[in-house]
């Protein structure tokens, strides 16, 4: 399961048994944390993840700023309530894909800002699961 958090909205992805394919889940409307735990816990009860990865906006130059220190608070918050292992993953750029994107399929307007959270949060997810598939191929060469 990935989580594209954001200050109003936050995204939620889940992928198959196989690790082959990210798919966006919902878009969680919550601006308190603790209550946004709760429902991303729910959702983990709902879908069975072995790993929750939060996407962290490390900034351009490598270093880490507010948003990024907020990402890592929930990802403690999320695996202390939901005892599931949570992976902190580099999302920079990933709001700009899913902006590209929506704007392939000309998803724009209100539409747009209801589902620009969930494909982020896709895209960070892809993104881990390649990355996985990847380091696993190269460790079998």
């Amino acid at each position: 399961m990935a989580v594209d958090y954001g200050d109003v909205r936050t995204g939620i992805a889940i992928c198959d048994k196989l690790e082959m394919l990210a798919s966006p889940v919902c878009v969680i409307k919550e601006t308190y944390a603790p209550k946004l735990v709760d429902k991303i816990e729910e959702l983990a009860i709902e879908y069975k993840p072995e790993l929750i990865v939060i996407g962290s906006p490390i900034n351009m130059d490598g270093t880490y700023g507010q948003r990024a220190e907020k990402c890592s608070q929930l990802s403690q918050m999320i695996n202390e309530q939901t005892k599931i292992k949570t992976q902190l993953w580099d999302e920079r750029m990933t709001t700009i894909e899913a902006y590209r994107a929506l704007n392939v399929t000309n998803t724009r307007g209100k539409k747009r800002k209801a589902v620009v959270d969930e494909v982020a949060a896709t895209i960070i997810l892809q993104d881990y699961l390649d990355f996985r598939k990847n380091k696993n191929q190269t460790e079998k060469e």
